[in-house]
């Protein structure tokens, strides 16, 4: 398969159109527009049942003692975990394409309803859940696309994978508020072929995107 994209370039930054935060000069971050990006693929595999989309970044840090504090910064050498901020499943096999824009067009503070999205897919709860828990005015249960956002004072540029899986599933086996780990475990040995596009992102002023 191939996936391509008229919102993102291999191994270009992210637009600021399609990010969940982007730079501020005094605050150092405030809201983007939040535009889930356009894909387009093809070569979709002979069998394929349905399609999944991921999109994480493996570059969060393992640690948040240094996230975001003035006159500290966030080591590149810190070990880094994973962060989900896409979870689409049971995509149609006979789709090729998903609109810039049809899944999120701004932030939505206190999160956005879920699983159900557009056109009959489901969408899982991205990372944003558990990152922004303790925020009172922020809190609450995020499903669908939310863009990067990653720590204003981190010395490492941040990747954002988007991957999408053929499968042999007709529908992918998760339920209720499924993340994209639950995916992830659930497509081990029914992925018949899959494809990416990663851009990165900074909101670091000192760091090259």
């Amino acid at each position: 398969m191939k996936l391509t994209s008229h919102s993102l370039r291999e191994g270009q930054p992210v637009p600021e159109r399609n990010a969940f935060g982007v730079p501020d000069p005094q605050t150092h971050m405030r809201f983007g527009d939040n535009y889930s990006p356009h894909l387009a693929w093809s070569g979709v595999p002979e069998g394929t049942r349905s399609l999944v989309l991921l999109c994480h970044d493996p570059d969060v840090p393992s640690e948040a003692d240094d996230v975001n504090k003035e006159d500290r910064e966030v080591p590149a050498d810190l070990p880094r975990v994973d962060f989900f901020h896409w979870v689409l499943v049971d995509i149609p096999p006979d789709t090729h394409e998903l609109e810039e824009g049809a899944f999120s067009r701004e932030v939505t503070p206190k999160g956005k309803s879920g699983p159900e999205a557009p056109g009959g897919l489901r969408q899982g709860l991205n990372d944003f859940t558990n990152f922004l828990a303790g925020n009172p005015d922020m809190a609450g249960e995020y499903f669908g696309y939310d863009g990067p956002c990653p720590p204003w004072n981190d010395a490492l540029l941040h990747h954002y994978v988007f991957t999408l899986y053929a499968t042999d599933l007709e529908r992918c086996p998760v339920d209720g508020k499924f993340t994209g780990q639950d995916v992830r475990q659930a497509l081990s040995g029914h992925v018949l072929d899959r494809a990416a596009v990663t851009g990165t992102y900074t909101l670091n002023p000192k760091v090259k995107g």
